[in-house]
């Protein structure tokens, strides 16, 4: 049981610190095709995002305990107004951002997402922060990881402004498959006996896994520095 719980760890950081990592095909692809390619970059949102392990997980960590729909529709709807403003203006304003350090930020998110369900932030803090503000500026975060992807295609100007807004609307198309899933097997898992022994525990692994992200990406940028 030790060695399946140690193999599980090890997978989940692997595609933890390859989540950001754009394919080297889709990038050949994108580079030998310049100009508005609006097809392509909706499909390499939906797919950056239905990958993107860290983007889930705190998705998973924002509606894990939302019950209503119309709770999970607002968490939800600030969290992608937060990434599709920073992955648009980062955009089109050319930022140059050090994605590793975005990226330990975003893995930081996962770890404080599963802090509040744990009710940890009670504790740490007489008045914790809004969890609506929180989501929201998460997801400004998010999106800036999201805009140093784009920046590996070198878009020409013409294309600075339909390319991202075509791979946000990819985005929003991914989360919204993988939003759909979780919602499947946490309505079933709810109903599920042993569902409030294990919540606990499941709320334990992504604190584990938002400061595994968060350390990797870190050891990332030091190396790029030293090099």
């Amino acid at each position: 049981m030790r060695r399946w719980w140690w193999g599980g760890v090890c997978l989940l950081w692997t595609s933890l610190l390859a989540a950001h990592e754009v394919p080297v095909g889709d990038r050949g692809f994108i580079l030998e095709h310049p100009g508005a390619l609006l097809g392509p970059f909706v499909y390499l949102g939906a797919k950056h995002m239905v990958t993107g392990a860290d983007h889930l997980l705190y998705l998973l960590g924002v509606i894990f305990w939302l019950y209503r729909a119309r709770d999970v529709a607002l968490y939800v709807t600030l969290f992608a107004v937060g990434h599709s403003l920073t992955l648009l203006a980062g955009t089109h304003a050319g930022l140059a951002i050090e994605a590793h350090l975005v990226d330990a930020v975003i893995g930081a998110s996962v770890a404080y997402k599963a802090a509040e369900n744990l009710g940890w932030l009670e504790r740490w803090w007489s008045h914790p922060p809004n969890p609506r503000l929180m989501t929201l500026g998460f997801g400004l975060i998010h999106g800036l990881g999201l805009a140093t992807r784009l920046a590996d295609f070198s878009l020409e100007p013409a294309s600075r402004l339909p390319n991202p807004i075509a791979f946000n609307a990819g985005v929003e198309v991914g989360q919204l498959l993988g939003l759909g899933v979780m919602l499947l097997v946490m309505t079933s898992w709810r109903r599920a006996p042993a569902f409030a022994r294990h919540a606990r525990g499941a709320n334990l692994v992504l604190p584990l896994a938002g400061l595994l992200l968060a350390a990797g990406q870190l050891s990332d940028s030091l190396r790029v520095e030293l090099t």
